[in-house]
């Protein structure tokens, strides 16, 4: 009997010992997953959707384009750093390796298309070949983005579920993670066009030649509302709704019709992020007006004076561009 029991005792605390360690196992492999999917969920959300917004954009200022991507490409660094981080369990280390390389392609293609965009956005005759292979290069790490999802969808992702399916775990779900919005962003027109690039061979987000005759467009008016600003210094006092809009005026002063002409709106103020809204014309007429409504993407602050820039940008081929932009004082109120 003392035998007896003496076995059923060891049993109890082998089954008893695998238990603890399965519970362990399994709790470790699910926290795993667990933070994976945050910090998945932080690159798709703080970072991949906020930087293809700011392109779609169209943002004009070369320099607050260069620090909005170094501030996502700084939180695609905190990402890769998080996961570098992680209490890796056995069966995970196979996806923790892919993991980090697809964080780590993403924070370096961040960093080189925000040390490229200035040249891409580059304007005049001496820099277009420049400009031309900056545009190239921020469409080859377009590609890198596309390396990324391709690795998480492929090994990251399926290595998480064979490990959590091979400790009999079910129920959890695992992140997906798509970086690059559609694979036009891997075409050179669809980067240039997006910047407002000038290409090589001439044209803006294209490579045609600008056609003969004269081009270019001039600054009419800007109102909000009923009000039309006044340039300069004097301060042009605007109600301030929830929505407040630009409705600028523009003249084709050239001898041809122009395609995909971009207004776009600034407003800076001290120790205030700039504001920054474009807005593209498909097309403008030869010698005749046309009337663009600009839309703030965010509320201009209240009770301050601003500065408003509003700026036609030049079309391929424009030589005279010192009446496409004017600034004016502004001061919102409700």
């Amino acid at each position: 009997m003392a035998l007896g029991v003496g076995v059923l005792v060891l049993f109890l605390l082998v089954f008893g010992v695998k238990g603890c360690l399965d519970s362990r196992r399994d709790r470790a492999l699910k926290d795993y997953n667990r933070q994976v999917t945050a910090i998945v969920s932080s690159s798709n959300e703080q970072v991949s959707e906020p930087f293809f917004a700011l392109l779609n954009a169209g943002t004009a200022d070369a320099n607050e384009l260069e620090q909005t991507i170094n501030e996502y490409r700084v939180v695609a660094d905190q990402d890769a750093k998080r996961a570098r981080t992680l209490d890796v369990p056995d069966q995970m280390v196979a996806a923790q390796r892919n993991l980090e390389l697809v964080l780590n392609l993403r924070a370096e293609a961040l960093r080189k298309i925000a040390d490229r965009v200035a040249a891409a956005k580059a304007d005049g005759e001496n820099n277009r070949q420049s400009a031309e292979n900056a545009v190239q290069q921020i469409a080859g790490q377009m590609s890198a983005l596309l390396a990324s999802d391709v690795v998480y969808s492929q090994r990251v992702a399926p290595l998480i579920k064979q490990a959590l399916d091979s400790a009999d775990i079910s129920g959890q779900s695992i992140a997906t993670s798509t970086f690059l919005p559609n694979v036009a962003w891997l075409t050179v027109d669809q980067v240039a066009g997006r910047l407002g690039a000038q290409r090589a061979a001439g044209g803006r987000g294209a490579n045609a030649e600008p056609a003969p005759g004269t081009h270019g467009h001039g600054l009419e008016s800007v109102a909000v509302g009923s009000t039309t600003l006044q340039p300069g210094s004097a301060v042009n006092r605007v109600q301030a709704g929830s929505n407040v809009s630009f409705t600028v005026k523009v003249a084709n002063q050239g001898e041809n019709d122009e395609a995909d002409v971009r207004v776009v709106v600034r407003i800076r103020a001290p120790s205030l992020k700039t504001l920054s809204t474009t807005k593209t014309v498909p097309q403008t007429k030869s010698k005749t007006s046309s009337t663009v409504t600009v839309p703030l993407s965010n509320a201009p602050p209240i009770g301050t004076p601003v500065t408003v820039e509003v700026e036609v940008r030049p079309v391929p081929g424009e030589k005279v561009t010192d009446n496409n932009k004017s600034t004016y004082t502004v001061l919102f109120q409700r």
